[in-house]
């Protein structure tokens, strides 16, 4: 059995208040982990065309400020 298939099993037996807590820990833990990827996107330069892009649109009036 796979470690995933192991974690469906688990997941699966939680009682409310424990998929509760799970779902509370998972979103925090997911939404930490984007956070992090997307700073080390950042940072790396791989996001830079995309910016430039969005800039490049909006200083032609292609697109609205936020």
């Amino acid at each position: 059995m796979s470690k995933i298939q192991n974690i469906e099993r688990e997941v699966k037996g939680l009682n409310p208040d424990e998929l509760q807590a799970f779902r509370k820990w998972f979103w925090e833990f997911d939404a930490q982990e984007w956070d992090h990827q997307f700073e080390k996107d950042a940072l790396s330069g791989k996001l830079d065309s995309l910016a430039d892009t969005a800039i490049k649109a909006f200083k032609s009036g292609r697109c609205p400020e936020i």
